[in-house]
């Protein structure tokens, strides 16, 4: 790889590739990251065949499809289960990447679908689908196998994050949000530990929600407007299908066990070791199995430690990985053995809104200016990311596409380019501080920063807390967690600053934004504004794309300009290594890498 070459993509080749492979990379799930540390060790792989083994994070928080929030977990199980829709080998290359074609999206378990504008502006999916499907065990895939799967997502008892994702389904609001019912309960504020009085919602049942199976082989969806990016959310982890009677007789634990993580997708998992590996093989089952293409085992080792993942890709024991150690970054670039590809994401910091001292949006704000990206960039990540000055990144469509929404939107402050810059930026930044009752950081309380364990990670987390320290003449401690135990400790709210990162689930502003609406599965921030709630609301009820865009710009303006909830530090780019001798395997700037086309030699 030419590293160089790479390094200098432009904004609007990064965005014209999000746009082809028809997404943007959140989130989002949440980047991934690595969690327990572990040894290489034994892949338990069979001698014969091809046998790949790849690191993409640590011991998952979750494999089932409708709880993951996190794009490690979206890669796993996009391995095990197939959606409606699905991504496919586009056979066109990344451009200046090793092994790596673009994907594009495609029919997964449906053959075709139908799609109808109705005169109510309502839209009615017929999705059709294919002849001899099955899951690993060999039982039949049904259209009732999508009914369940979907309502179990929007039922409030599932708990996911991600059940927002449908909310443009008929009677979701129903199902997920409830009807008011005029009575009150008291409960405890998990935030300030007071007692209050929250309304009793009325939840209707699942059936509510707009989805049927006329038959076995057809799967209808009803929805309230026409959705620009529904068919992406049916290629999403959250919507894949998944057995009533598996998940009903062990709701907590059927992912863990091999007998009863049972999917419709080309693998199928064999072994768990915790926070050691977990093990795939091809499923003679699936509609598009072929002795000759894929791994014929496929292993994910589940590490935390940069230099033992490197020293494991050396020693072969590794085909892939997406980590390396900060300091061998530069070397393994120039060697053209570290490849960067396009991921449409941004990293940043969250502040629990709902705690003093970050419950004063200058305080929020001092931090962000605060913060010296141009240097992070340069000296730690050292993989062509960009300075952020907003949270939607870059190569996200706007109402044409062409200019994108961030070159519509603009910046909400000016990038620390220049020392001279960053210097003003502190300036601004103290004088906040000041004006919040904290002059020169004096009374302010020591403050810890949580991150999830990874040397990257922990060497930004270090260069924030000097330039906090530095500019603001605060006291910041840094924490760090593994992946699994963070995720979870970052979700419930129990921080004052958190390392985040959101990549996007499909090429449109709003899998940016409508996580931040009051009470959002994914508002780790625990932000409320009515009406950031308002716009987000406007957009996701119209077809209209400037009238969708002007609201989203507007909701940024809320949660950025005026409320300043969020740190943004960069915009993302992915890297990896790949051995040399695999070719075959496809990429989304969503962040998903997927392994069941790879061939080697």
């Amino acid at each position: 790889m030419n590293g160089k070459k790479l390094l200098a993509l432009s904004l609007a080749g990064v965005m014209s590739l999000g746009l082809l492979a028809g997404c943007g990379g959140g989130g989002n799930a949440t980047t991934p990251a690595p969690g327990d540390t572990t040894a290489p060790g034994d892949t338990s792989a069979p001698s014969a065949g091809f046998n790949m083994s790849v690191c993409i994070a640590s011991e998952p928080q979750t494999i089932d499809p409708a709880l993951n929030s996190a794009v490690d977990g979206a890669i796993m199980t996009q391995h095990v289960f197939e959606g409606l829709m699905k991504w496919s080998d586009s056979g066109e290359a990344v451009e200046g990447a090793q092994g790596a074609n673009l994907a594009e999206l495609v029919p997964g378990q449906a053959e075709t679908y139908d799609k109808v504008v109705n005169d109510d502006g309502t839209v009615t999916y017929t999705f059709h689908l294919r002849d001899g499907i099955k899951w690993s065990d060999g039982q039949p895939v049904t259209a009732g196998d999508f009914v369940y799967a979907w309502q179990r997502l929007a039922t409030p008892a599932t708990a996911a994050d991600y059940c927002y994702m449908i909310d443009m389904v008929k009677g979701y609001d129903l199902v997920n949000t409830g009807t008011p019912t005029g009575q009150f309960e008291t409960k405890v504020n998990a935030d300030t530990g007071e007692e209050e009085q929250v309304e009793i919602m009325d939840h209707a049942d699942p059936t509510t929600l707009g989805v049927s199976a006329p038959d076995d082989k057809t799967f209808v969806v009803e929805l309230t407007y026409d959705c620009p990016y529904f068919l992406e959310v049916c290629a999403f982890p959250a919507t894949l299908p998944v057995r009533e009677d598996i998940v009903s007789a062990n709701p907590d634990g059927w992912t863990h066990d091999v007998s009863t993580y049972i999917g419709n997708g080309a693998y199928k998992m064999t072994d768990w070791q915790h926070n050691a590996r977990i093990v795939m093989e091809k499923n003679t089952e699936y509609y598009g199995y072929s002795a000759d293409k894929g791994p014929d085992t496929l292993t994910f080792m589940l590490m935390d430690d940069a230099n033992a993942m490197l020293s494991a890709f050396n020693s072969g024991e590794l085909d892939f990985t997406e980590d390396v150690p900060v300091d061998e970054i530069p070397t393994l670039l120039n060697d053209g053995k570290l490849n960067i590809v396009p991921y449409i994401g941004t990293y940043y910091v969250c502040y629990n809104v709902t705690a003093a001292p970050f419950d004063d949006w200058r305080v929020r704000k001092a931090f962000t200016l605060a913060i010296d990206s141009q240097y992070i960039v340069d000296n730690v990540t050292q993989t062509g990311q960009v300075p952020a000055t907003g949270f939607v990144p870059s190569g996200v469509g706007d109402v044409t596409g062409d200019p994108d929404f961030r070159a519509v939107g603009g910046d909400y402050w000016t990038a620390p380019t220049t020392s001279e810059q960053y210097e003003k930026n502190c300036e601004e930044a103290r004088q906040l501080l000041a004006d919040a009752g904290y002059p020169n950081g004096e009374g302010f309380p020591t403050v810890t920063y949580l991150y999830n364990t990874s040397d990257n990670h922990k060497a930004i987390g270090e260069a924030l807390q000097s330039q906090w320290q530095t500019a603001l003449g605060v006291t910041v401690k840094l924490e760090n967690q593994d992946w699994s135990v963070f995720l979870e400790t970052r979700k419930q709210g129990q921080y004052q600053i958190a390392r985040n990162g959101w990549i996007a689930d499909y090429n449109d502003p709003i899998s940016f934004l409508d996580m931040w609406v009051t009470g959002g599965g994914n508002n780790d921030a625990q932000y409320s504004n009515a009406d950031y709630d308002a716009a987000i609301a406007e957009a996701k009820a119209s077809s209209d794309p400037q009238v969708r865009m002007d609201a989203m710009h507007r909701a940024e303006d809320i949660i950025m300009d005026q409320d300043w909830a969020l740190g943004p530090i960069y915009f993302y780019t992915q890297k990896y290594m790949i051995n040399s001798d695999i070719s075959g395997m496809y990429y989304t700037p969503l962040g998903y890498f997927f392994f069941d086309g790879c061939t080697k030699g």
